[in-house]
């Protein structure tokens, strides 16, 4: 693949985590701005070069930093402000979308230990849900806002609100709009842990694990729906409202569609456990409305899933059966892994989606890299970086390489095949110093037409160390 070389322009500094950035020309301009929103509940924009806060919502976003047993008091989370999406006709109608975890709803968790599975232990293998209303971590909510004419945001409804069994995998970028359907696709990860203890993103009840489109132009009436976590809980009018893309998410950093002639090619990254990180594209897609799901589901019988997506977690992570890695005590220099569930790797073999690309964890490969966890996956039609155009970019926390810090994120690209192939990736160089300082890629967006690519980082993995977020435009190379 060609070798990429870009710069790095600093737009604003001092942030804190900024978990999406996208555009949208707000009513009355004649330009697009940028929007940051920040895992803490904080949503900039800018526009004509100045930032301005368009919404400040921390007091409705619960504590972060503090969360389950083995992760409290580490400052690291997953939970927040964690979506964002205008509504297509934004400009005219004013309507955005908020995914957020509510203050105040922290709980002790769905199991009082951490987990991993242990095939010699089929207990370890069926674990259920139970007692949701007492044994969960935090509650999320999907809200629908207004911006009135004084320029004053202003919620509208809620459309959703989930109970989460643990403090991770709630989906970051999480709020995206079809230019396809025109609904509002969310993209729920499986509700956390590791391993998905309960099978949750398999399980078609379950909310969790799944891509589902939402139809805002449908008026549920409901202004504060029941907290559920399966589709069969939720009001009738919620239930018309839904449809089910895609099942078998671990966790995604949300859905990117590249207009390719008359048609949109789907993107979705796959954020791995242990072995590998990878990127998902489809085309075609069959969505299932939940109506028929939860049919399906009383009549005991199995859903037409012609055409329906499915990534394979929690049986395969990527294109490998999901194992766990253990060190040979007879030689540390070897690794034992082991299929951890070989009966649903069996079963979801055929039914599953290849990747399109993965990247592993680790990879002595000289020209790739070893990385932690996929933040952003967007697709690049710009003439600006010409090496990049029509490409996949992607984005990784950090380089997980045996080196001292200061830490460094991976900006990496890809692109589409037309061999079935799984295809090749190569790592994009940056030509920026960030000094002394980590710079873990916590995110990457683009502008409406996708010629602009945005870039997130945040110099350490605690939500609880306070504006050390920059946002980037990625450039051209200046010295080439």
């Amino acid at each position: 693949m060609i070798k990429v070389k870009v710069s790095l322009r600093p737009i604003v500094g001092k942030l804190n985590l900024p978990t999406v950035l996208k555009t949208a020309i707000l009513p009355g301009d004649s330009f697009e701005s940028l929007f940051i929103a920040t895992q803490v509940g904080e949503i900039f924009y800018i526009g004509n070069g100045s930032l301005r806060t368009f919404l400040d919502i921390r007091p409705r976003i619960l504590k972060l930093g503090t969360s389950e047993p083995g992760v409290s008091g580490r400052g690291y989370d997953e939970r927040g402000l964690i979506g964002l999406a205008f509504h297509p006709y934004f400009y005219y109608n004013g309507l955005f979308y908020l995914h957020y975890s509510v203050a105040g709803t922290q709980g002790p968790g769905a199991l009082s230990e951490r987990f991993k599975p242990n095939p010699c232990d089929p207990k370890t293998l069926n674990l259920r849900w139970i007692n949701r209303e007492t044994h969960y971590d935090h509650i999320d909510t999907v809200e629908e806002w207004f911006l009135r004419s004084n320029g004053q945001p202003q919620k509208r409804r809620t459309l959703l609100n989930l109970r989460r069994p643990f403090f991770n995998h709630n989906g970051v970028n999480s709020l995206n709009f079809s230019p396809e359907t025109g609904k509002l696709v969310l993209t729920t990860g499986d509700g956390g842990s590791g391993y998905d203890p309960f099978n949750l993103s398999q399980n078609d009840m379950e909310i969790a694990g799944k891509i589902i489109e939402i139809d805002v132009g449908k008026n549920t009436f409901f202004n504060n729906p029941t907290v559920v976590t399966r589709f069969n809980e939720l009001p009738v009018t919620i239930q018309e409202t839904l449809t089910v893309i895609a099942k078998g998410v671990r966790n995604i950093p949300g859905i990117s569609f590249q207009r390719v002639n008359n048609q949109y090619i789907k993107y979705v990254g796959n954020v791995g456990q242990d072995i590998v990180e990878s990127i998902f594209s489809f085309v075609y897609y069959k969505p299932i409305p939940v109506t028929q799901l939860i049919q399906a589901s009383l009549m005991k019988s199995e859903p037409d899933q012609e055409g329906f997506i499915n990534f394979g977690w929690r049986g395969w992570e990527g294109a490998f059966p999901t194992s766990f890695i253990m060190g040979c005590s007879s030689n540390p220099t070897l690794d034992e892994k082991t299929i951890a569930y070989y009966n649903e790797a069996v079963q979801t073999s055929v039914k599953r989606l290849q990747p399109l690309t993965s990247y592993f964890q680790k990879d002595p490969r000289p020209d790739k890299f070893g990385g932690t966890a996929l933040t952003g996956v967007q697709a690049y039609m710009g003439n600006g970086i010409p090496d990049l155009k029509g490409s996949v970019v992607f984005t990784d926390l950090a380089r997980n390489e045996e080196s001292q810090p200061p830490v460094r994120g991976v900006l990496a690209y890809t692109r589409v095949g037309t061999d079935s192939k799984l295809n090749d990736f190569s790592v994009i160089n940056i030509d920026y110093n960030f000094g002394s300082q980590s710079a873990y890629y916590v995110s990457l967006g683009t502008n409406l037409d996708q010629t602009t690519l945005f870039l997130g980082v945040y110099g350490s993995m605690k939500a609880t160390d306070f504006n050390k977020g920059t946002v980037f435009e990625i450039v051209p190379d200046s010295k080439q």
